[in-house]
């Protein structure tokens, strides 16, 4: 889906409830606050919270309406929003402490260069958290894109994995209203002293 798709679903109605997911919110709640980026941050349900406990946040999403409700949100003067492709924005000469990537879709080829790129803008320590549905949701779960080509598996964000010291990285369960859904979770941090990761050619 383009931008005008997204815009105009986000125009009809709020696409996701205004909490954070359970997943993210276990992950990220005990951390202290620094520097983060929201990549693909919809209508800014996860950079609102961050914001709430106390993070700096950057929001970035394509849809310019579904950052517009972000903003009409409470809290929301704490967030900065950025209209832009997450695949082609940059953060600029910034060591940030996380960057969340949450049940954004793309080919595999676009998801491992962006998440490659994102690891390069972290701290040493800095944690890169990405979230989405899995391949095996299709059979095994349910809702969520039913194009096998753009969701995550294990070994599909392996090479991303290999640039991180890894917490986590593994396929995890959502209790939702129409069943159980498979997601794939990726947590890591930047090693002290490694080297930027590389650019994708």
């Amino acid at each position: 889906m383009q931008a005008p798709d997204w815009d105009a679903r986000y125009a009809e109605k709020p696409q996701w409830s205004a909490g954070p997911n359970a997943v993210i919110a276990s992950l990220l709640e005990s951390l202290p606050p620094g520097r983060a980026v929201d990549l693909a941050a919809g209508e800014g349900r996860h950079a609102l919270w961050l914001a709430g406990v106390g993070w700096e946040v950057t929001a970035v999403d394509f849809s310019a309406a579904g950052l517009d409700r972000g903003r009409a949100a409470p809290g929301a003067d704490a967030v900065r929003w950025v209209v832009a492709d997450v695949l082609t924005w940059d953060p600029g000469a910034v060591d940030l402490d996380l960057v969340l990537v949450a049940y954004l879709h793309l080919p595999e080829a676009d998801t491992v260069d962006l998440l490659t790129r994102a690891v390069g803008w972290l701290r040493p320590g800095g944690r890169l958290v990405v979230l989405g549905h899995d391949v095996q949701n299709l059979t095994r779960g349910v809702g969520g894109p039913q194009e096998p080509a753009i969701l995550h598996s294990v070994e599909r964000l392996a090479p991303v994995a290999a640039l991180l010291a890894v917490d986590r990285l593994e396929q995890v369960s959502r209790t939702t209203p129409a069943g159980t859904a498979l997601d794939t979770l990726l947590v890591g941090r930047r090693a002290a002293g490694s080297p930027p990761a590389p650019v994708p050619r």
